[in-house]
């Protein structure tokens, strides 16, 4: 890449191939994601950003749950969110587990070829990541601790991706549970001090300040996420757009209330209210929620939307990808 910069891969629509074309074009690297798309819907959209660019991107993918869940915790917290669900007619979703089409994302993969593949939630097995650097892509890993990091080198990894505590969006824990939560500059030192392997930051950056100093951490790049959710590129709803400069939002927690799995979001009623009764399971609050969400967006109902965004939202400019990348390159100068 020519520039330091990498757009975040954001799940669930944020992250479109005309994002990632731009900030590809602009001098950094595009993300895709992959997460909660079938694997022919994740191939159109590889072929649709190839189209847009000739230049490097990644894709990222999230790694399976193996989680078993009580069904009783399950119902009674169905029971609970039934009315949230149903003030925008719709019913809670059947809460299931399924792999996310893992095993034709990883074949469709290898055979396309990207410049990086990204893994969240996990570090496939060896043989995998073989596999997908034998058809020509750099592997990344996502850790959130040293102890991940090292399992994720010791895989075969090419880059780590290092997510603080600042991050938006879901926590890239190899498991889901509560990890010993660090920040951002904490974490890349102490990776940079044990282990040799080139290191993604991310976790709450905004601007060129924050880029430069993750790289003088020891990172060799910065990854943008909520900086980016307000440029007209970006597939986030208007709703999500707008809560972040709404004043009525004035912060962001850590929640299990729409997922089962720890993210951080904008503090709106359904996080308020539910946070405590979530259950720790993961993908099935996601799949009992997940209309709910849909619903709402559509109906501009942020309170019961889950606006992922890192601790810095209120520093995001609405700008076009381009315009951005520049201000970002600017600051970065500046410094």
């Amino acid at each position: 890449m020519e520039y330091p910069i990498i757009q975040a891969p954001m799940a669930g629509g944020a992250s479109t191939p005309m994002l990632a074309a731009t900030v590809c074009n602009a001098g950094g690297i595009g993300f895709l994601a992959a997460g909660y798309k079938t694997s022919d819907e994740m191939r159109s959209e590889i072929e649709e950003t190839q189209r847009l660019t000739d230049r490097p991107f990644g894709v990222n993918v999230f790694v399976p749950s193996k989680e078993v869940v009580d069904e009783a915790i399950l119902s009674a917290y169905r029971e609970k969110i039934q009315k949230e669900a149903e003030s925008v007619g719709v019913s809670v979703g059947q809460a299931i587990i399924d792999d996310d089409d893992w095993g034709s994302k990883i074949t469709t993969l290898k055979e396309l070829s990207v410049a990086i593949v990204s893994f969240t939630f996990g570090c496939p097995e060896s043989r995998i990541i073989k596999e997908l650097q034998d058809a020509g892509s750099l592997v990344a890993i996502s850790v959130t601790n040293l102890d991940e990091a090292r399992i994720a080198v010791t895989a075969g990894a090419d880059i780590l991706c290092a997510q603080g505590i600042e991050a938006g969006g879901h926590r890239a824990s190899f498991e889901n549970q509560t990890e010993g939560d660090q920040g951002l500059l904490e974490l890349v030192g102490m990776i940079k001090k044990e282990l040799n392997v080139p290191m993604i930051a991310a976790g709450g950056l905004m601007d060129g300040k924050d880029i430069t100093a993750v790289l003088a951490a020891g990172a060799v790049a910065a990854q943008l996420g909520t900086a980016f959710l307000r440029c007209p590129e970006s597939g986030a709803s208007p709703a999500h757009k707008a809560a972040l400069y709404d004043p009525r939002f004035t912060k962001t927690a850590i929640t299990r209330a729409f997922s089962g799995r720890r993210a951080r979001g904008l503090v709106n009623r359904f996080l308020a209210e539910y946070d405590k009764d979530a259950p720790r399971a993961y993908p099935y609050v996601h799949h009992m929620t997940k209309q709910m969400r849909k619903v709402a967006g559509q109906k501009e109902q942020p309170e019961l939307m889950a606006l992922w965004a890192g601790q810095g939202y209120r520093r995001s400019r609405e700008l076009p990808a381009s315009q951005l990348m520049g201000k970002l390159l600017e600051e970065m100068r500046s410094e």
